[in-house]
């Protein structure tokens, strides 16, 4: 099941079943709320896709869960024998369509294709072997980052942490067995990043139980869990297409973001 949230025309935010080119809309948000449809049905084409959640606290990341992207990085980032995990702000994400605006920060701006996990119940210190019991459902995600930003900080919060370097959807679709989805990216069509996630160094259940025992995961909380090696980098003007098998692809834009201080100067 496909769960979009959306809007018309300017309006506040719906959820809604994508079913085929039709939303069926819900009463209110499915996580808190179930699966209540109002009987009415809305054309895709005619409603823009939101972000399909916003997180209530925070956006989980796993660094380096891919092994060749593990080797890719290996001249800058010592890979720890325990998940890698760190946060991005919620104000981060953004929709399918949203532009990623780009700040002026010297270096490489890099995409990263991830599939993420959306938690949909309250998870603290949970059993790895009770993992699917807190999932809601699962999206396409883009980890970008101000690589260069990175390095020179030594940690990763402000190069990872921009509004807008969290693009995530284009809906989570609730009925997947995601051990083995094949997962690219493309820069204004051309290839550049692919894996598929039954290559996870870490997998699911035991980020989740890892990522639960350090930080309590709220319902709409979500995990991107790592992106697979290849090239990475992209500039304004150019689109960032995310597909994973079984989902669908999520698509942003790239822009150069206003700066105020240039403006004033």
């Amino acid at each position: 099941m496909r769960v979009a949230r959306f809007s018309r025309a300017g309006g506040d935010p719906s959820f809604g079943i994508v079913d085929d080119e039709e939303v069926v809309v819900l009463a209110g948000d499915p996580m808190f709320a179930g699966f209540q449809p109002t009987g009415e049905r809305v054309p895709l084409a005619d409603v823009r896709l939101l972000a399909p959640v916003i997180p209530r606290s925070k956006v989980v990341c796993v660094g380096l869960n891919y092994a060749e992207h593990r080797a890719d990085m290996a001249a800058n980032v010592d890979a720890p024998e325990n998940p890698l995990i760190f946060l991005k702000p919620n104000t981060a994400v953004i929709g399918p369509g949203d532009p990623i605006r780009i700040p002026p920060v010297e270096g490489r701006i890099t995409h990263e294709s991830e599939l993420v996990v959306v938690i949909g119940r309250i998870a603290k210190q949970v059993c790895a072997d009770d993992w699917a019991d807190y999932v809601f459902g699962y999206t396409c995600g883009n980890d970008v980052s101000a690589r260069d930003q990175m390095f020179a900080d030594g940690q990763w919060a402000r190069a990872k942490g921009y509004d807008t370097f969290a693009p995530i959807g284009p809906w989570i679709e609730t009925e997947l067995d995601p051990t083995n989805l094949e997962i690219s990216s493309t820069v204004d069509g051309e290839p550049r990043r692919r894996g598929n996630s039954a290559d996870l160094v870490h997998k699911l259940p035991e980020l989740i139980a890892y990522i639960s025992d350090v930080w309590t995961l709220l319902p709409g909380d979500i995990i991107m869990t790592g992106t697979p090696s290849g090239l990475g980098g992209f500039l304004p003007g150019q689109t960032v297409d995310i597909t994973i098998e079984g989902i669908g692809t999520l698509s942003n834009p790239a822009e150069l973001r206003d700066d105020p201080a240039a403006a004033e100067s």
